[in-house]
């Protein structure tokens, strides 16, 4: 509990003023705001995948979904993704035993399932548009890389988080604050997973259908 401190400034009779003289963090705010924000990228996947059942049958006489993707291609980018978040839950299960060496080893190899997922979705974008599949090319590609591409940007992200963390658990241990923020990703590295599982089902899977 932060520490009280009363004055009586003035003259006596004046009204007494209360102060904290150390620095005060609600319990749980940190992951109440977090929740907010994981909200906030809710509605943000659910305009985009808005956009992309309303325009994703427009291809302006260009290629469908059938004509491009690659579903073993797909398949290996979804388990590369899902393999990190298994990797990442051992990380979190050591972090509760306090195994500051075996944290850092599984949250490296979620880094490289995580590198894993973007080389090869960075592989398929580039192959995409070598075949002439640009987004500007029709509504469909156009909300494709849209999607897609805001799932990628939000995995990069997570990716140059985790490589932070690493060096704050690495320099400080599994302190208070650092368990914290170690939450907050795993929340944060779930979640692009929830949401892959919809783009690879209603992108890919529906896409190459008739």
């Amino acid at each position: 509990m932060s520490d009280i401190t009363a004055t009586h400034p003035g003259a006596p009779g004046a009204p007494v003023q209360f102060y904290e003289t150390t620095e005060h963090h609600p319990e749980n705010g940190t992951l109440l705001g977090f929740w907010i924000y994981l909200m906030s990228d809710c509605l943000i996947f659910a305009c985009l995948f808005a956009v992309y059942g309303v325009l994703g049958r427009n291809y302006a006489a260009g290629p469908s979904g059938a004509d491009l993707f690659d579903l073993n291609l797909v398949a290996l980018n979804t388990a590369m993704l899902l393999l990190s978040s298994i990797t990442y839950g051992f990380a979190m299960i050591e972090m509760n035993r306090n195994r500051t060496k075996a944290v850092l080893v599984w949250l490296a190899i979620t880094g490289l399932f995580g590198l894993a997922f973007l080389g090869i979705e960075m592989y398929e974008f580039a192959h995409l548009i070598h075949e002439g599949a640009t987004p500007q090319r029709s509504a469909f590609l156009s909300s494709f890389f849209a999607l897609v591409g805001t799932h990628g940007l939000h995995v990069t992200f997570g990716a140059i988080w985790l490589v932070v963390l690493m060096v704050q658990v690495g320099k400080h241990g599994l302190i208070r604050e650092n368990k914290r923020r170690l939450l907050c990703l795993s929340m944060f590295w779930h979640f692009l997973d929830v949401v892959w599982i919809g783009v690879f089902t209603f992108v890919y899977l529906m896409g190459v259908l008739p």
